[in-house]
């Protein structure tokens, strides 16, 4: 340690409480020299890009679990969305190396009805920072607020999600989508085995809470063997993203309408909806004595 950083650690004593305290300039050189430090070490052993997508590939290929948990699938206004998802950005973030990053959820106030994190990626090799935020509701449909702990949870899934979104911004899209792409192979299996992955999938997805008539409404498909390769990924999508707290069972698999009571003809020529008017025939009748 240098005999500037030695001065800038030199304890101050509080005349009144007689507490000891680091002096503020402390504080500044210990994180000036970790930065530095960090910077060095970033040139001194840069990352090799095809080191890198070897080792991410490597990765999300350990097993079928892991590669389910890259990428997650969402409904949103009658289309889905597919893409990678915080444990592939957490896969990635290790391999790719020379990565400073981390997140925090923001405060919350009272009456507040969003709650908001801030992730940040610093790539120190290229000296290229960034740092994102994103907003989740606090409400529900009903307006009410969410209790304590769900909003601790919800700060958390937001803050996860804004880490990512910032991992994806340093690392170049083009490297995210070819590890992607492999875990999305690697999730599925060959087409020789989709008959037991199927099976595997949607077990899984009832075990969070889903049926099997929910599943298949979702996808369109009237039984279990007409589920395809294409449907398998975004099954196995929507369980990652309720695992992640992006959606809900209920949001990925909306209950299914309930069919229409049939009625007895006899019991509907009784009834009579309120304020609407029977058609009534008058018959004139002739006075009497004609």
């Amino acid at each position: 340690m240098t005999e500037e950083q030695n001065q800038a650690l030199m304890i101050a004593k509080d005349e009144e409480t007689g507490v000891q305290v680091q002096q503020v300039s402390a504080i500044a050189a210990i994180t000036r020299s970790e930065v530095e430090s960090q910077l060095d070490a970033a040139h001194k052993y840069p990352r090799g890009i095809k080191r890198f997508l070897d080792e991410a590939k490597a990765m999300v290929s350990r097993s079928v679990d892991v590669a389910s948990m890259c990428f997650y699938s969402l409904p949103r206004d009658g289309k889905q969305i597919m893409g990678p998802s915080v444990r592939l950005a957490e896969i990635a973030a290790s391999a790719y190396g020379n990565l400073h990053v981390g997140a925090r959820p923001l405060e919350v106030q009272e009456g507040d009805t969003v709650c908001t994190a801030q992730g940040v990626a610093w790539d120190l090799q290229k000296n290229l920072r960034v740092t994102v935020e994103k907003t989740r509701r606090i409400v529900g449909k009903n307006g009410k607020r969410y209790s304590d702990d769900m909003v601790i949870v919800t700060q958390n899934a937001a803050a996860s999600i804004a880490l990512r979104d910032a991992i994806f911004r340093v690392i170049p899209r083009a490297y995210i989508d070819e590890v992607y792409q492999r875990a999305r192979a690697v999730a599925v299996g060959e087409a020789k085995a989709i008959g037991e992955r199927r099976t595997q999938v949607v077990n899984r997805l009832t075990q969070m809470g889903a049926t099997l008539e929910r599943i298949l409404a979702a996808l369109g498909r009237p039984e279990i063997e007409a589920i395809t390769v294409e449907d398998l990924e975004r099954l196995i999508g929507f369980g990652t993203a309720i695992k992640e707290g992006q959606t809900t069972v209920d949001e990925a698999f909306p209950e299914l309408p309930k069919p229409a009571q049939p009625v007895n003809p006899e019991d509907e020529g009784r009834r009579m909806k309120l304020g609407e008017k029977k058609n009534v025939v008058t018959i004139e009748m002739p006075p009497e004595g004609k």
